[in-house]
């Protein structure tokens, strides 16, 4: 039987309906899949939902996918040791410190972490390594890290954009025009990945974010597979966000299934627009 997860979305408790429409709220489905050719799943899922309205001021949502390299070097114990050193940092940051400035220093933990588990486990464990895509959601931005090819998206008014580079050979030739877009030979080999090396440099950007908007984080078993527009009307098409993950996933198998396929789609139901004054931010009326 396939490995085919889908993870339930806990809501937090929100305010009621009148102070909702000024506050941010948001609802998401995640699911993982085996695909059609591997015999075990690489990829990790987490996220962390704030229990009360003043944990959503102060900390926000986190979501996070990490795909294993895969091989003899344990993918999956690089995957799952990223996600949580990610995630059990995220619910212990001080409310003072920035988003962009909290998931720099989480991704760089985790590759710390991962690299000391690769080492730790010797032969054959050395050299372990994954990717990562973690966002961070609060007022009305989202802050967005990642290294390796795993992507996160933005969909907005059925367009679609990403919101990632991808941390890849090929890419980094093609920007300084070494070869075209379609001439490298490694086409799907990393640039940089989390644990291959004791330290990674982390890209780290963020992004407004507006009512009905769709955020979507996957591994590259799907963006490898599914064409970007295709993507964005299969989200469009959908009744609701489990389902609109499901059709990637099965879209993803039809069209290749050679890989593990990872999704999390978040929708944004309401911000509460935000300013800055001297580095503190407030609420715009």
């Amino acid at each position: 039987m396939p490995d085919r997860r889908h993870v339930p979305h806990p809501r937090p408790a929100m305010p009621d309906q009148r102070e909702r429409a000024s506050t941010l709220d948001l609802e998401f489905a995640q699911l993982t899949d085996l695909g059609r050719v591997r015999t075990n799943n690489e990829d990790y899922l987490g996220h962390i939902a704030p229990q009360t309205p003043a944990q959503a001021r102060s900390h926000g949502w986190l979501f996070v996918l990490a795909d294993g390299v895969g091989g003899g070097r344990q993918g999956e114990v690089a995957s799952q040791t990223a996600v949580e050193t990610v995630t059990a940092g995220f619910a212990k940051s001080p409310a003072t410190e920035t988003l962009g400035s909290v998931l720099t220093r989480l991704v760089k933990d985790a590759n710390t972490r991962v690299h000391e588990t690769g080492i730790a486990a010797g032969s054959v464990g050395a050299g372990m390594s994954t990717t990562i895509v973690a966002c961070a959601i609060r007022h009305d931005r989202v802050h967005v890290a990642h290294v390796g090819d795993s992507r996160c998206y933005l969909i907005r008014r059925h367009a679609i954009k990403s919101l990632t580079r991808d941390h890849t050979i090929a890419n980094e030739q093609l920007r300084i025009g070494v070869v075209s877009a379609t001439g490298s030979a490694n086409r799907h080999a990393l640039s940089r990945s989390l644990g291959s090396e004791l330290f990674v440099s982390v890209e780290v950007n963020d992004f407004a974010l507006q009512p009905g908007d769709s955020l979507l984080l996957c591994s590259d078993g799907l963006h490898g597979a599914v064409p970007d527009g295709k993507i964005a009307s299969t989200v469009a098409a959908a009744p609701d966000l489990t389902a609109a993950a499901a059709n990637l996933i099965s879209l993803a198998n039809e069209l290749s299934g050679g890989d593990n396929v990872s999704v999390q789609l978040i929708r944004i139901r309401s911000v509460e627009r935000m300013g800055v004054y001297r580095g503190r931010p407030y609420k715009l009326k």
